[in-house]
């Protein structure tokens, strides 16, 4: 039912993505003279990052996860999800030189607009909001259904993830992130935030999604009810797991720079 050796090659998705690394050679490249300081060096290390970002983004709608995704299982799509939202996302935004993004955010016109955007409770409530909508049933299975659809469901999940990690991972001066102590908040109020969907997939005594609950089985062992429940799981406990790992990451930078005035 699976054809491992399809790899999607629509020229939406792969132009797409070939644009985008082109854009960024040229940025980073010739017109780097333009757009940098004097004297600033190619960024290897970010362009490693961003590169790898559009990568991860390919592997996961474009590898066979797709199929699986689409037409057969409710965890190889939270799969998906979760790659889109946390590496790439993350690889996205650390593959951004200051002086790239500065060309957008140091604009004066704009500085309001984005000072707005960028706010973490705001970046947090547009995160929220679009996973726990696009989790509707009706809207879930609507996307299965039309691949149109399940393209702009993709990329707002992936807009949405750059909100969520921007309070953190910003590459702007102009908007750099938010403070280690903030930032401990703010993951405790993403994880809780997400918790009623997670619940919502997780302890549905019914299937939610039509189109899982009658699609041929991959795995025997696996019915449609638990393969929503093991799907839920995993969009909670990568969640979970990701947050409060980046919770402790942030506690320590925080311990650190509280600390350092008293040693010296």
């Amino acid at each position: 039912m699976i054809d491992w050796t399809h790899w999607h090659n629509e020229p939406f998705l792969i132009g797409g993505l070939i644009f985008l690394g082109w854009l960024y050679a040229i940025a980073t490249g010739p017109l780097r003279e333009r757009l940098a300081p004097a004297g600033t060096p190619y960024p290897r290390a970010a362009a490693v990052k961003f590169y790898a970002a559009l990568f991860i983004f390919y592997l996961a709608v474009g590898s066979p996860l797709d199929q699986m995704g689409e037409r057969f299982l409710l965890s190889a799509h939270m799969l998906q999800h979760q790659l889109i939202i946390y590496p790439a996302a993350i690889l996205f935004l650390r593959g951004l030189p200051p002086w790239l993004i500065g060309v957008v955010t140091a604009r004066p016109g704009l500085r309001r607009l984005l000072g707005f955007f960028t706010h973490p409770i705001i970046c947090a409530l547009i995160y929220v909001l679009v996973m726990s909508c696009w989790h509707f049933p009706s809207a879930y299975d609507w996307a299965l259904q039309n691949r149109w659809v399940h393209i702009a469901e993709h990329f707002s999940f992936f807009g949405a993830a750059l909100f969520l990690w921007w309070p953190v991972c910003s590459p702007s001066r102009e908007f750099p992130p938010t403070s280690y102590a903030w930032q401990m908040l703010y993951f405790l109020g993403i994880t809780i935030g997400m918790t009623p969907v997670f619940a919502y997939i997780t302890f549905s005594s019914d299937v939610l999604y039509p189109t899982y609950e009658f699609a041929p089985r991959l795995f025997e062992r696996l019915d449609p009810h638990e393969d929503q429940v093991l799907g839920g799981a995993m969009m909670k406990l990568i969640g979970m797991s990701v947050m409060m790992g980046a919770f402790v990451v942030a506690f320590y930078r925080w311990y650190q720079q509280t600390e350092r005035p008293g040693r010296r």
